[in-house]
């Protein structure tokens, strides 16, 4: 055994697995590229305030999840455990003009036990939409995240959707409900039963039996929304439902950070265990961008852990073809010269081609080729050479074992034909 093994918490992905990672990151830059999102690539690490401020001081991820270190400067810096912070401290410094539509893909740390779908170092997909409170921008976000999901072929997953309100309506609702919770503090899990004054909304999003039962009689914050929250989000749950996108009324989705308002949803998978099934998420959070220094901008966005929405699609039986490595596997019996040309030739064209090392037989790269998962061999030996032609054998599909005398120059227009 090697003397080293990747950290607890962390894994290698490797081919083929990491073909699904990289189709399901294709998809979804494409799904956001369609609806006018920019790819934003932010630093690894950041001031560690950064994620104190934004996720809030209460949260779980700020008092036991983060990896934070000092570097060489003295600087108290934080290894990102979320997307959204980032995003939005780029908008502060660099003041794009708004609406700034943008996605990325990235590693998020936190420090926590590993679990199905979340190792301390996961890989997220995520879009920010910062500059307009329209609840039409909320509809176009939340419906991205459907087209997203549906493209990877799943079928059962949920959406529910919440509003938590805004500074006007908020506060007294929270009010509210740590006056109920101080009248149940003992019947709370271990959680909460001594800090849900901090933070009271962690109760409702809790899913230990205890505080479930707790929440059943808590005040609604439905029943707190002022006027304008109310026409927000039933505009947003009216655009749910013209775009054809089920979706559920949730009054007790929270999610995890200070930062949300109005609008929170997720999208859940029955197919994975309850405390882990959510497979993308976000809401609105308008007052983050100030709160990072910048001015009164409002925001909305989600976030997708790969891993997670991976599980769900083995779950389902979708999005499992990793697809080949390349279209065609040279095969030289002549000493590699040929295979060296030609892989060069078929690239140059646009044609994904490997071919074998170190003068192997043929049977030896035969073996290669269907490892590659290729969907054809084009094979070059003695006879081929002397007559300007290669022996194109079809691998894969109902035609496997068929094979056919080509003319080099009409090479890549006969491989097109059987990609075709």
């Amino acid at each position: 055994m090697s003397a080293f093994q990747a950290p607890k918490g962390t894994r290698d992905v490797l081919p083929p697995e990491s073909a699904r990672f990289a189709g399901v990151v294709t998809c979804f830059a494409e799904l956001a590229r369609c609806a006018g999102y920019g790819l934003v690539i932010s630093p690894m690490f950041e001031d560690a305030q950064l994620f104190r401020r934004s996720a809030g001081a209460t949260t779980e991820l700020v008092r036991k999840e983060m990896y934070e270190f000092e570097d060489k400067g003295g600087r108290l810096l934080a290894l990102r455990p979320e997307g959204t912070a980032s995003v939005v401290r780029a908008f502060v410094q660099h003041h794009p003009p708004v609406p700034w539509k943008v996605w990325y893909a990235t590693s998020a740390f936190r420090y926590e036990r590993p679990q199905a779908g979340r190792y301390r170092q996961h890989h997220q997909l995520g879009v920010e939409a910062i500059g307009s409170a329209d609840p039409d921008l909320d509809v176009e976000v939340v419906a991205l995240g459907s087209a997203f999901i549906a493209s990877l072929g799943l079928r059962g997953v949920a959406l529910k959707v919440n509003s938590m309100g805004d500074e006007a309506c908020l506060p007294p609702y929270r009010a509210a409900l740590v006056s109920y919770l101080q009248g149940h503090a003992t019947e709370l899990c271990g959680e909460h039963a001594g800090r849900f004054e901090a933070n009271p909304l962690r109760v409702l999003d809790c899913k230990d039996p205890a505080c479930v039962a707790v929440r059943a009689a808590a005040p609604r914050l439905g029943d707190s929304l002022c006027a304008a929250c109310r026409e927000h989000f039933a505009r947003v749950t009216d655009g749910l439902t013209a775009l054809g996108i089920g979706w559920a009324a949730d009054e007790f989705l929270v999610r995890g950070f200070d930062y949300y308002t109005r609008t929170t949803f997720e999208f859940s998978s029955p197919a994975l265990d309850a405390a882990q099934d959510v497979v993308l998420g976000g809401g609105r959070y308008d007052g983050l961008v100030a709160e990072l220094g910048g001015k009164p901008t409002p925001g909305i966005g989600f976030g997708s852990g790969i891993e997670r929405i991976l599980l769900a699609c083995d779950a389902e039986g979708a999005f499992f073809d990793p697809g080949r490595a390349v279209d065609v596997f040279v095969v030289d019996l002549l000493g590699g010269a040929a295979a060296r040309d030609l892989t060069a030739r078929l690239r140059r064209s646009g044609i994904g081609a490997d071919r074998a090392f170190e003068g192997r037989s043929l049977k030896a790269q035969l073996t290669l080729a269907d490892r590659s998962r290729a969907r054809l061999a084009v094979i070059v030996g003695a006879a081929e050479a002397a007559a300007g032609t290669a022996t194109l054998r079809v691998l894969r599909g109902e035609a496997a074992g068929h094979q056919e005398s080509v003319g080099l120059a009409d090479l890549e227009d006969s491989i097109r034909r059987w990609l075709s």
